[in-house]
């Protein structure tokens, strides 16, 4: 094969070629040709693994997001439930120191044995090995101290059904007048009537005073109505228990409601002329199953 080249003069020169040597140097033509597309081929299938490693990532960190997101979640329950069970404590405890107190009134012990606003008094030296409670040891804290709670609680209720029992026995019975000041109108027994002018049987007794004054229970009880009835006006019953019922009639005010329990001297409502009257004074019953008695000598009791 022949080579016609042509010099910086512009003058052609021949170069003759034997043909090993064509062979040869199409030979090294193929193999750098080869060599570049083997090159290029590599270099595509790095760009796939690394496209695939990158997706592996995304995908690790997808799932180490969903991982802070439920741990985050159930993090906010835990503290929810913790929260929920604090404040479950913390109104059965309010319920305790409201019974602890009223225990304390009704029973007459010292005042500084019951002083709940009073911080605990506690302490001693910080142990060396005082550490912050974790998680599950917190959660056996509060489950223990709950526990606590209910049994005290239950014991309170218990002694104050005790208390309240030996209390009922002693002011269960009507000792003295429902009133503070005013005076006996009209006693138990048969009378002329005030306002029809016929002879009559009383069920009570009548006691006036001015209009507003106070009228008190004259015993331990429950209040089992508190209400407008024909011919007493507004009326207070209180059931004391063994059959025993006082009833107060004709107030022009009331201060206490069914279901409530009252104590020996507690003001109950105001003195009035409400219902079938002729002037403010209270229409006082003692009645023992369920029949009217003379009220007197539970007026002059001591």
């Amino acid at each position: 094969m022949q080579l016609i080249l042509i010099n910086k003069n512009g003058e052609p020169t021949q170069l003759a070629l034997p043909s090993w040597k064509i062979k040869a140097l199409s030979v090294v033509l193929g193999v750098v040709c080869l060599g570049l597309v083997v090159s290029g081929f590599m270099l595509k299938q790095s760009d796939f693994v690394d496209a695939a490693v990158i997706d592996n990532w995304r995908a690790k960190l997808s799932e180490q997001d969903a991982v802070v997101e439920a741990l985050q979640s159930q993090s906010v329950a835990r503290r929810q439930a913790v929260g929920r069970q604090i404040a479950e404590m913390q109104a059965r405890l309010r319920r305790m120191e409201a019974l602890a107190s009223y225990m304390h009134e009704s029973s007459g012990l010292p005042q500084d044995e019951f002083d709940f606003d009073a911080p605990v008094s506690q302490g001693g030296p910080l142990s060396a090995k005082a550490e912050v409670l974790g998680v599950e040891n917190l959660d056996d804290q509060l489950l223990n101290l709950s526990e606590r709670l209910k049994q005290r609680e239950t014991e309170l209720s218990i002694l104050d059904q005790v208390l309240v029992g030996v209390y009922t026995e002693q002011g269960a019975t009507p000792v003295g007048a429902p009133i503070v000041k005013g005076w006996m109108s009209s006693p138990f027994g048969e009378r002329v009537d005030p306002i029809s002018g016929k002879k009559a049987w009383h069920e009570g007794m009548d006691f006036a005073g001015a209009s507003g004054s106070d009228v008190i229970a004259v015993a331990n009880g429950v209040v089992v109505f508190a209400g407008y009835r024909s011919g007493y006006g507004k009326l207070i019953e209180i059931s004391h228990g063994e059959d025993l019922r006082t009833r107060y009639g004709h107030h022009q005010e009331l201060l206490v409601h069914a279901g409530q329990s009252v104590k020996r001297g507690d003001v109950i409502g105001r003195m009035g002329s409400s219902g079938r009257s002729t002037g403010p004074h209270v229409h006082f019953e003692v009645l023992k199953s369920g029949k009217p008695v003379n009220p007197a000598r539970y007026v002059s009791a001591r």
